[in-house]
């Protein structure tokens, strides 16, 4: 069985036949229109976010399966937020999150996460905040992981 893998970054729902797949899948012979719409029903919920799309095509039965991964957490970050992006400078703040926020984020991407406690993947949720300069509770997020830490913040 021979497969060809095309992989592809696309915003949420709105894949269509040109790049990066039209292009990749049109000389494996595949019906390129119903795999798109299969993407775009598959993506739908992550509107607005770039998210990393795997097509395997089996070039024999002309078969394909689509596997939709994981957007990064910081474009989960900054949808939660209605932002277009993060801080430009060190001093600037964009935006606060709130914890039950992060929790839900940290849920969210526990399969592509490293940390084996819900705690533990709060704090690399809060990590990628306080690289963004985003606060948590209105806390500078360097403060909240020291805080969560010592035990005097609970998750």
């Amino acid at each position: 069985m021979t497969e060809v893998v095309v992989n592809g970054l696309i915003e949420g729902g709105k894949a269509t036949s040109g790049p990066p797949f039209g292009p990749a899948l049109g000389p494996l012979g595949v019906n390129t229109a119903s795999i798109v719409a299969e993407i775009n029903s598959k993506t739908k919920s992550f509107e607005g976010i770039k998210v990393p799309v795997k097509v395997v095509v089996n070039k024999e039965t002309k078969e394909f399966k689509v596997e939709v991964g994981s957007p990064t957490t910081s474009a989960l970050i900054l949808k939660e937020l209605h932002l277009q992006k993060g801080a430009k400078t060190k001093e600037e703040v964009v935006g606060n999150i709130t914890i039950d926020v992060v929790k839900k984020i940290a849920q969210a991407k526990e399969a592509s996460m490293y940390g084996n406690s819900l705690t533990s993947r709060v704090k690399q949720v809060i990590g990628t905040c306080k690289s963004m300069n985003i606060t948590v509770e209105g806390i500078n997020a360097k403060e909240m992981l020291a805080k969560i830490s010592s035990g005097e913040v609970k998750i």
